[in-house]
Parts: C-alpha cells; structure tokens; sequence
C-alpha cells in the first residue's frame, strides 16, 4: 500500500478510544439516560422468567385463578416497561452521538486546514475522506451502542448467574464456568483481529483515492486512452481489499460460529440435568422453566459480545487513523506571542533565504536576498526547477524559511499571526483551484465583504467579463475544480479572486500562461492599473509579463544571480537573455517590444 499518512498497525488503538472520551464529556447526562433505558430493557425482560415460574408453580400448580390475571398484569407491565425505554435509549442515542460524531468531524476538518501544504502534498485524499466518514460512523456506533450494551451484558450475564445459583446451584457452577471458553476465545480473537481490522480500513482509502483521482483525472485518462490502465489500478486495489475484508470474515465467523455453540451446548446440558433434578424432586418445573429460560436469554448476550467486540476492535483502529491526523503537528502555525500584522507599506524583504522540502536532503534555495519596495513589481525569472514556485510561497508562509528569514515592513513573517498575513498577502498560483460552488462564491473567497462593485472590477482587471455569459451569470455553478472551464478561463478567475482581495503585496506565480496573446495584453494592461499601487513578486516565463516589473530578479540554480532592469539584464547578463530567448522562440515571440512610453 502506498499510504503517505502514518499508518502504522499499532495495539494502541484502544488507547486513542479512550482519548475520545474528551468528546464523551458533554453527553455524560444522556449516556447515563441511555445506559438506565438499556438496563430497564434488559432486566424488564429477565423478569418475565421468574414471572413465568411463579405462574407454572403456583396458580397452575395448584390448579387456581386467583392470582393468575395479577401475574399476567405484571407481564404486560414488564413488556410496556421494555418498550418505553428502549424507545427513549435509541431516541437520546441518536441525538447525543451524531452530535458527538460532528463535534469529532468539525474538529479533524480544522485540523487539516492547520497542517502545512507539505502535509497535504504527502497525504492521500482518499485517505483523509475516509477517516471523517466511515471511521468516525464506527466510532459512533461503538460509542452509542457498544460500550453500553458491553457493560449491560455483562452485568446480565452476573446477575443470571447469580439468579440460577439461588434457583438450582450445581446447574448455576455449570453457567459461571462457561465464561472461561468466552474471556480466553476473545483475548485471541482481539490479538488477530486488530491487524485485520486495520489493514481493511486502510485498503478502504486506498479505494477511495483511486476513485477520486479517476474522477478528477478523468479528461487525461480519456484523451490518453487509457480507461484500462486505470480500471486494471482499480481492480487492484479492489482485489486487495476484498482479500483483506474475506480474511476479516473468516476470523469472524470462526469466532461467532464458536460463541453460537457455547449457549447450545449450555442449553443441552441445563435440560438435561435439570431434567433429572426434577425428577427426582430437587427442582420444581416451573423453577427448570425459569432456569431454562434465563439461559435461552444468555445466548443473546453471548452472541452479541462477538459483535460488540468486533465493531469494539474496529472503533480502536478507527480512533488511531485519526491520531495519526490529530497528533501531526502543524509546521506553520502561529508563535507564542504572534501579533496582528495591522497596516503595513509592503516592503518584502529575503534576508539570506535557504528552503527545503519537507523530508528532502537538499535545499531548493540558497542564501536568496532580495528587497522589494512598497509598491514595486520585480518579476522573478529562472530555469524550471530553479525554485521559483518554492520562493513565492515562503511569502504567504505555505512552507516556512529553513533559514534566513522574511520579513513584511521589517517585521518577521513568523512572527505575525497566519490570519492577519494572509489577510495582505494574496496569490494566485500558474494551475488555479477552484470550487464547486458559484462564480460569485469562489471570487469572494479572496474577500467575504465585497461588493459587487468590488466583484465588477475585479473581473474587468482579469479580463473575466466571460462569467456574465455564462447561464445564470455570477451565480452559474461552475463545477468540482472548474474543470467545466478552459485553462485560460480558470486563471482569469483565479486572478479576479487574488486582486479583489486589494492586497498589500500580491504574489503571482505565472498566473497569464494559459491565456493566449491577445487576452494576455489585455489583462497586463489592466493589472498595471493594479500593480501601480501593491508590492508584487511577479513569476516570469513570457517576455511580455516581465515587462510589467519595474526590476526582475534572475533565479539560477537556487541563487538570485542578478538584480536589475529588464533593460539592464538583457544587456549585460547573458543567462537571462538565453532564458527569455528560450521562452519568447516557445511562445513564438522573438521580438517583442518594450510598449510606447515604458522605461523597464
């Protein structure tokens, strides 16, 4: 399995059960009701036994009616009793514990939003969906059903066993002595099925990952025709879970198939000898009825501890898949002491920069000093792979400084808390992301307050007017990942939603590439409108885009190599006139001009 999350096949799972029981704490009140409301049930309905005897021993013993219809009230009073509370123990079961199950969700939710992009590019989608659906559903059930007919069973088993000793000891030491077949089969049970249990659940994301991927993928695997490829991926990871799940079974239906043969054979040897008893006159029928049918109501229990434990074993697993999330540390997060960024001029500063991957033995930038005045646009231009994409995102603090530092007005960036930065720091990245929700929605992520006025301008800066075309307008649902957009399109958008932000400093990271010429110039025209007034790290790959900075720096090999202007670069730096070359003979765009009036 190529699971990047912490997966490991622990025996601590029923120590991360138990740290749930901080979530338990709110509804201590109603497990209580739903623990009475279960014993009421059970005990209401080992009742009716003893009934059952004193009516076979006395009013039919003896031949009378007189005590018989205050008997039979009684066991409609007993059955009533059995109704109402289980009626109120599955009533507060619902509530509580769906309450609990989303109170664990919104949790694990916000956790994830706080782990680092470094996390999120190791783990597998499909493993985290199912960690916040169907691991915390078994936590559930567990939680609301489990522990508390665990505890109900076994005070059912003791005070029959106690109930048959007062009715007929030898039978009674017989009863006590079969819990040593159930406690030694339940130790070894747990030992194997713990490591089934697990391997199954993590299988489980393995499956919803490659769903996931084939449904976002599903336009590359069509084009490249290659639906086989991916459905022989699926089926093998499809296989490998139903091999898991048929191991998962065996182990429990030998388990199960043992504990229906315990009570069986409890039940032959009670009407055996209890046969015998009666007939020779040292137990009454209606004490072999009641004794008969106390056991009959033991095999319930039995039978249902295999359940109990098997959903037991599976909540433990569960409950550790999600410490394996709860427990990773968030990398970038707030300092102790971190202060609101407030207003600031927007003077970015690289001071001595050095940046590795997460888990990486070597750095993707070294000792990168840069300076940007408020205000300025410096266009950041370099190879593929020179660390373009890892420098602007130390700015927002996707990743954070392995040394050096960044500072915003002269004020370290890691000092300042996440929220206040990324409230004037916006980006829009070369392969944007949205939504599936509106047009309108995925615009005001960059600004919940804005108007449509603000909404207007931002779309007339990126060149997206196309969204009043669209069916239903700003309010046009534009599908998961925007996919049911263009390249082009998307960017636009994404851009529209980085400026409606109206940012301090803006980083963009080749946001025009997927436009064509024309729509391009027409959007630089309209973001140097922008820029004039925002401090901006521009990525650079187009001859035309490095013309809306006012300085560029050259990125080679993880090292800033140069500093200047366009013009400055083009004359005396020859890498930087081999890298735009490169990319202007790509775009079919060799001899470009500066505009009328530009001094870059």
């Amino acid at each position: 399995m190529s699971i990047e999350i912490a997966t490991r096949t622990s025996g601590h799972g029923f120590r991360s059960l138990w740290r749930l029981r901080t979530y338990l704490r709110p509804f201590i009140g109603q497990m209580l009701v739903m623990f009475v409301a279960a014993m009421v049930t059970v005990f209401a309905e080992l009742a009716v036994p003893l009934v059952s005897q004193r009516v076979i021993d006395g009013p039919v013993a003896r031949g009378e009616t007189a005590g018989l219809w205050a008997l039979a009230a009684l066991a409609i009073g007993l059955g009533i009793a059995e109704a109402v509370a289980g009626f109120i123990r599955r009533w507060v079961q619902s509530f509580c514990m769906l309450d609990m199950e989303t109170q664990i969700r919104n949790d694990l939710y916000a956790h994830l939003q706080r782990l680092p992009v470094a996390y999120h590019d190791r783990a597998q989608t499909g493993q985290l969906v199912t960690r916040a659906t169907s691991d915390l559903a078994t936590i559930r059930r567990f939680m609301g059903f489990g522990i508390i007919f665990m505890i109900v069973n076994l005070s059912l088993f003791t005070v029959v066993a106690v109930l048959l000793f007062r009715l007929y000891w030898p039978l009674g030491i017989v009863v006590a002595l079969s819990a040593i077949p159930i406690i030694y089969l339940t130790l070894h049970f747990e030992r194997e099925y713990i490591v089934i249990s697990r391997r199954c659940q993590d299988l489980e994301g393995d499956v919803a990952t490659v769903v996931e991927e084939s449904a976002v993928g599903i336009r590359i695997i069509k084009s490249l025709g290659r639906r086989r490829q991916i459905g022989g991926r699926f089926l093998r990871e499809a296989r490998q879970l139903r091999s898991a799940s048929l191991d998962k079974v065996r182990v429990l239906a030998k388990f199960w198939s043992i504990l229906d043969i315990i009570p069986q054979v409890l039940l032959g040897i009670v009407l055996l000898f209890g046969a015998l008893a009666v007939s020779r006159g040292d137990l009454s029928l209606g004490s072999l009825v009641a004794f008969v049918a106390l056991v009959v109501m033991l095999a319930w229990p039995i039978e249902a501890m295999g359940w109990i434990l098997a959903i037991g074993q599976e909540s433990a697993t569960a409950a550790d898949r999600l410490y394996d999330v709860f427990d990773t540390v968030p990398a970038v997060q707030d300092r102790p002491g971190a202060v609101d960024l407030g207003d600031v001029r927007g003077r970015l500063r690289l001071e001595s920069v050095s940046f590795r991957f997460p888990g990486s033995d070597r750095d993707v930038l070294h000792a990168v000093d840069l300076t940007i005045e408020p205000g300025e646009t410096v266009a950041l231009v370099g190879a593929t792979g020179t660390g373009k994409t890892a420098l602007t995102a130390l700015v927002p603090r996707l990743y954070d400084v392995t040394g050096g530092r960044v500072t915003l007005d002269g004020i370290d960036i890691r000092d300042v808390t996440l929220s206040s930065l990324r409230r004037v720091v916006a980006t829009a990245f070369e392969d944007p992301t949205l939504f599936s929700a509106s047009v309108r929605e995925n615009l005001a992520l960059g600004r919940a307050d804005a108007t449509e006025a603000d909404i207007a301008e931002a779309i007339d800066v990126a060149q997206a007017g196309f969204v009043y075309e669209l069916p239903w307008g700003l309010a046009t649902r534009i599908g998961e990942q925007g996919l049911s957009l263009s390249g082009g399109q998307r960017q636009r958008l994404a851009l529209a939603r980085a400026v409606l932000g109206r940012p301090r400093v803006l980083v963009l990271d080749d946001p025009l590439s997927a436009l064509d010429v024309y729509t391009e110039g027409l959007v630089e025209e309209a973001l140097r409108r922008v820029l004039a007034t925002t401090t901006a790290l521009v990525v650079a790959h187009r001859p035309s885009t490095v013309l809306l900075a006012d300085r560029v720096a050259l990125l080679v090999d993880g090292r800033i190599a140069a500093v200047g202007t366009h013009t400055e670069l083009l004359d005396s730096v020859p890498a930087y006139r081999h890298i735009l070359s490169a990319e202007a003979e790509l775009d079919g765009d060799l001899d470009f001009e500066l505009p009328v009036g530009a001094s870059r």
